[in-house]
């Protein structure tokens, strides 16, 4: 748990430290692709740690909503990967999901406020996000 939530850490950190009042878009909320399982996910402490430094969070999980819904109060709960971008100050990769995989990235930059896409799976090429104009954050590679 102390991992996960070093995790909302970072993403905290890659907004420049503060994120009281700023809304951050989530993707996955699921513990892996393809179930709806919640258990021991990922998902529940980032949140819980965006979420405790004031920000507003809007979340998408192609399957695991009604799971979700009941352990995420305060969360607003996306039809979309790209309703959940629409007006976030950063976009966070939590699941690894393969509609993750193929998003549309100069898309996303036009909907979100600020261009920071945050991946924690490290789904895509540094190269691919500066080409969409996105200014990545990875785990464990240089940004």
């Amino acid at each position: 748990d102390a991992r996960k939530r070093a995790m909302g850490r970072k993403v905290i950190k890659a907004m420049g430290g503060d994120v009281r009042g700023k809304t951050v878009g989530i993707l996955g909320l699921t513990f892996k692709p393809n179930t709806d399982d919640m258990r021991d996910a990922p998902s529940l402490s980032i949140i819980a740690a965006l979420q405790d430094a004031g920000a507003k969070v809007k979340a998408y999980d192609p399957e695991g909503f009604e799971q979700a819904r009941p352990l995420l109060p305060g969360v607003t709960f996306s039809d979309s990967a790209y309703d959940a971008a629409d007006g976030a100050d950063a976009l966070v990769i939590v699941t690894e999901w393969d509609a993750f995989r193929a998003l549309d990235l100069s898309r996303l930059k036009e909907l979100l406020n600020a261009p920071l896409l945050v991946d924690l799976r490290n789904i895509y090429p540094p190269a691919d996000a500066k080409r969409a104009g996105l200014n990545l954050v990875s785990i464990g590679k240089p940004n």
